[in-house]
């Protein structure tokens, strides 16, 4: 939808002076003009009523140029739907593109990567087949990637080329799977709103992983943005893992008050919410698959994978990266398809050497689903703080 202001307005991008021109008559600023028609935005107040009136049409008319749908708008189009569909196929191409099936780079007991384009791959496989899908794509930061693909598109090429694999997931997914996004919160504001129409929404995860530097007029950057939705009206899969509770690392005490409801706290953990603090980014060289590229976090992946699907599950995941999708899914004893566009080397050798992610997560998971770590309640212990043992002891006493 590129320049979809300025062509509603009669304008052509490189013709200043009659941007001049617009702007002297109707009294908005050229740089705002420029602002709506870089961004897509829709004027609102005296500036909407100032650029109707001097490029003599209505907002009506200047939204459906835009692309831009109101409820008043999804109204009038829902209320004339047959004659706006036989419009529309009177003009529609009914030629589709086929895609050819991407070669097979890597085969493993439980799954199947190939290189190439997601998309010529999800064309080939079949709809309602998977369980589990993670996407992880590219966030359009302009950042050099093997593959050279652009990752400096126009806000609305994104977010069409976005919509473009996102629907194709959707056909793929079988009824009660599950679909997770990764992405910056800017770009998953859209996406949502999207999915919304077309999925269950389940949540807005918020990951604190602080990926960049203080931006100056903004607040800090300092989480990643998943969104979780279903298709369906719930998941055939949810068993989340349960967390240790929140304990000083110094004094081993509580970093919360539970008062007088120790004696009810689920021995097992206590419940994971939608905000993550616990996923750290994978900066150490000891983790690092990939070089000179950020990775997925094996943390990240176990719970996703243990929450929302069961042993022999497909999981897909269409942005392959570092392979860690991948790993933790023949690891937990899933099956998985993947493709990744660029080179696909650091994953082969990810698989070869699988013991290392596998180590990984046992230790992950020794300390997970319990309500105080092993490590932490021999400190307790000695430092002479409740555990759930001496608090149901005393409470028996009581009986």
């Amino acid at each position: 939808m590129k320049n979809c202001f300025f062509k509603a307005l009669g304008i052509k991008t490189t013709d200043r002076a009659a941007l001049l021109r617009f702007s002297r008559k109707s009294a908005v600023p050229m740089d705002r003009l420029a602002y709506y028609n870089r961004n897509n935005i829709l004027p609102t107040g005296k500036d909407l009523q100032a650029v109707c009136n001097t490029a003599g049409i209505t907002e009506t008319q200047l939204m459906l140029t835009m692309g831009i749908f109101d409820d008043r708008l999804r109204a009038l189009l829902r209320k004339n739907a047959d004659s706006i569909y036989q419009f529309i196929e009177n003009f529609q191409d009914a030629v589709s593109t086929e895609f050819p099936m991407p070669p097979l780079a890597l085969k493993t007991k439980l799954g199947r990567l190939y290189q190439g384009d997601c998309l010529s791959l999800m064309q080939h496989i079949e709809s309602d087949s998977v369980d589990l899908i993670f996407a992880d794509p590219p966030f359009n930061l302009n950042k050099i990637y093997p593959s050279n693909i652009d990752d400096n598109l126009k806000t609305e090429q994104y977010l069409s080329w976005c919509k473009n694999w996102m629907d194709e997931c959707i056909r793929i997914l079988k009824p009660g799977g599950s679909f997770f996004i990764w992405n910056l919160p800017k770009w998953n504001t859209h996406l949502a709103g999207y999915l919304n129409h077309r999925l269950t929404f389940r949540h807005w995860i918020s990951v604190d992983i602080k990926y960049t530097l203080p931006i100056k007029g903004r607040l800090y950057p300092s989480h990643y943005a998943l969104l979780y939705y279903c298709k369906g009206e719930k998941p055939k899969a949810f068993h989340p893992d349960r967390l240790p509770m929140d304990i000083c690392p110094h004094c081993m005490g509580d970093l919360k008050d539970y008062g007088g409801y120790k004696n009810k706290m689920n021995p097992d953990g206590v419940n994971l919410t939608d905000v993550w603090l616990d996923i750290p980014p994978v900066r150490h060289r000891k983790y690092k698959k990939r070089n000179g590229s950020n990775e997925l976090s094996v943390r990240l992946m176990d719970r996703i994978i243990e929450m929302a699907s069961d042993e022999g599950d497909l999981v897909f995941d269409p942005f392959g990266g570092s392979g860690t999708t991948y790993a933790v899914a023949e690891i937990k004893k899933r099956k998985w398809l993947g493709i990744e566009i660029g080179p696909v080397d650091d994953i082969i050798v990810r698989f070869e050497n699988i013991y290392e992610d596998a180590d990984h997560i046992e230790r992950i998971r020794r300390n997970i689903n319990c309500l105080i770590t092993k490590n932490d309640l021999k400190r307790r212990i000695e430092n002479g703080w409740w555990t759930p043992d001496s608090v149901r002891k005393k409470n028996l006493k009581k009986v």
